[in-house]
């Protein structure tokens, strides 16, 4: 069974890897529709539609003008999500996205931080590369 270091992981939108990545999540769920009928004694559901959203949590760079830059509240980017490194026969996912909120951070003692949270606009496509 093959496992990989978080490390390994990246953050591309589009073609461009964001910068200072520190961590990112994925959640994939199903909207459940419930199809109970009268003289059931138990509920009953089928899987409606699915969606799909997360987070990217960076040390903040004003300059990376292709990645962070572009993930602003309301603008709809293309993510590459890779759980590990972008090699040949490497999973990774795939879709667009809108930007739903950044939060930006700051210590005394630590580094200043920047989170964009994200949901997804479509289907989300897991991918092998090439």
């Amino acid at each position: 069974m093959a496992n990989h270091q978080g490390s390994e992981g990246t953050v591309l939108n589009g073609a461009n890897a964001i910068a200072e990545l520190r961590a990112w999540n994925l959640s994939t769920t199903v909207n459940m529709i419930e199809d109970t009928e009268l003289g059931d004694t138990w509920k009953t559901k089928k899987a409606g539609t699915k969606e799909w959203s997360g987070n990217i949590d960076t040390y903040w760079d004003e300059t990376d003008t292709n990645g962070q830059v572009m993930l602003k509240e309301g603008n709809e980017v293309t993510l590459n999500l890779h759980p590990e490194t972008a090699i040949s026969g490497a999973t990774y996912y795939t879709g667009n996205a809108i930007i739903t909120g950044v939060t930006r951070q700051a210590a005394i003692d630590g580094m200043v931080e920047a989170s964009y949270t994200f949901e997804g606009n479509g289907a989300l496509t897991e991918s092998i590369v090439a």
